[in-house]
């Protein structure tokens, strides 16, 4: 039987790919740091499971296969961005912040399924949807959202290249624009399928965060109640603000909600065999998490440690690397660099080949990497564009690239909002959904995630604004 490919967001990606592990979409699947193999159809899926199950050697990968986008989407925040961000917050508060990823879990988890759900119900992706139901002036509105926030964080990918270039002792005025031309090329020429694992094998280092909590040694009964029971610090608001946005800004991406429904949606998945997509999106959740929170746990017992509970802005990747020390000993910052090195490869090529792909397909243009410039103008004009900026905006002089990337995921959450809007707008609406609209328990979680993201990132606007004009603090309470 013949096996059609299915790319998860882009669809076509040139006339000549007809087999299931095509360099785009194989890209577009391990750039998250899951291989998932897309088939056509739910039973070609299960018929290659169970070959695979033949064997007790593939069990553990037949298995890894039921679960697809929404895995992938997890652990999407696990790139150069997520890293900065979860050391940030273990060096600045320790343990403090892991009662909010319990929330952002949740949360996480509904907003992952409503739009999984959505892809398996309408069989469209969220692009389509929202050009659909809002128009050419909604879908403008949604894709310049999407085209900022991707650009954003494309820079602070070029910016993770530069930190692991610095930690190997390579100017970042070489690695950078070397990265930037060869990613570009590597894309338009059609060869990034030749290098794509070797970058994916670079992302493992991270996995030796869970080690590495474990190898040292925190206080286990005060990781168990600072998860459990939410502590809120009476100065320094400003900080806890930015951090809480930038987590959830990179834990919940606007990009990787459209990334899912597009996923389930091409693959052909319906509501009969959508219970399998359910349990990928919330486990996917689950995951993405546990690794973050290890990254939390590792750099408190660590880095905060050391500071004797006072704290560390951290200002540069060595800094992010002494989490690992526990595990690697003095081969930590050449662990951390190579982790960081591959996984700012990885969504440096993807995301602004993704972010294309979606505005030309939302808008009619032209797409696809067999196209020329001048056959498809948009698409490699926005491709390229976001290349370059990431980069040239990464090599300004004396950046701190660390704070940029946290920065970077604080404007993410900032904007997550606008996505959520849609994404509820939507799924509520029973003319696409029919009897699959959320229940009332899922529109509280995401509603009130939504709300509570708006409200938050109101105040952290309104408590920068007033530090810019002298004002340090507001109701008695410091601002920083």
């Amino acid at each position: 039987m013949e096996q059609k490919l299915i790319a998860p967001i882009a669809p076509n990606v040139a006339p000549t790919i007809d087999a299931p592990d095509s360099s785009v979409a194989r890209s577009l699947m391990m750039a998250r740091h899951v291989i998932s193999p897309v088939f056509s159809r739910p039973a070609d899926r299960l018929r290659q499971i169970r070959i695979w199950q033949r064997s007790w050697l593939t069990r553990p990968l037949a298995w890894l296969s039921i679960f697809g986008p929404g895995l992938i989407a997890a652990n999407a925040g696990n790139d150069a961005g997520g890293i900065a961000t979860y050391a940030s917050v273990g060096a600045q508060y320790g343990y403090g912040l892991l009662w909010m990823l319990v929330i952002i879990t949740v949360s996480m988890g509904v907003v992952q399924e409503m739009c999984a759900r959505m892809g398996a119900a309408a069989g469209k992706g969220l692009s389509d949807l929202i050009r659909e139901h809002f128009g050419v002036r909604g879908a403008a509105f949604a894709m310049l959202t999407l085209l900022i926030a991707n650009s954003l964080i494309t820079i602070s990918e070029f910016a993770g290249i530069a930190a692991a270039s610095e930690l190997f002792g390579i100017s970042k005025y070489l690695t950078v624009p070397i990265a930037a031309v060869c990613v570009w090329l590597l894309v338009t020429k059609g060869s990034y399928q030749r290098v794509e694992k070797v970058f994916l094998a670079m992302t493992f280092a991270f996995f030796a965060y869970p080690i590495a909590a474990i190898l040292a040694k925190p206080d286990w009964g005060m990781v168990v109640r600072q998860t459990i029971i939410p502590t809120i610090p009476q100065n320094h608001i400003s900080t806890y603000l930015l951090l809480f946005v930038g987590t959830v800004g990179t834990t919940i991406t606007p990009y990787m909600q459209l990334y899912i429904q597009s996923a389930v949606a091409e693959k052909g998945i319906d509501m009969a065999h959508y219970h399998r997509e359910r349990a990928d999106a919330y486990f996917g959740a689950l995951f993405g998490d546990l690794i973050s929170a290890f990254i939390i746990i590792a750099t408190g017992a660590t880095v905060f440690i050391a500071s004797r509970g006072a704290g560390v802005t951290i200002s540069d990747a060595s800094q992010a690397a002494k989490a690992l020390v526990p595990f690697l000993g003095k081969y930590a910052e050449i662990i951390f660099a190579i982790g960081l090195l591959g996984a700012s490869l990885l969504a440096a090529a993807v995301l602004p080949l993704t972010t294309s792909y979606n505005i030309c397909e939302s808008f009619g243009f032209e797409r696809g990497v067999s196209h020329s410039f001048k056959e498809a103008p948009i698409f490699h004009g926005i491709f390229t564009s976001m290349l370059a900026f990431g980069a040239l905006v990464a090599l300004i002089p004396n950046l701190p690239l660390i704070q940029l990337m946290v920065i970077v995921q604080v404007i993410n959450g900032i904007l997550l909002p606008i996505i959520l809007v849609f994404i509820l707008r939507l799924v509520n609406n029973p003319d696409i959904m029919g009897k699959y609209v959320n229940r009332p328990i899922e529109n509280v979680v995401a509603w009130g995630t939504t709300i509570l993201l708006t409200a938050l990132s109101a105040v952290l606007i309104l408590t920068t604004v007033l530090g810019i004009f002298g004002v340090s603090s507001l109701f008695g309470i410091p601002l920083s």
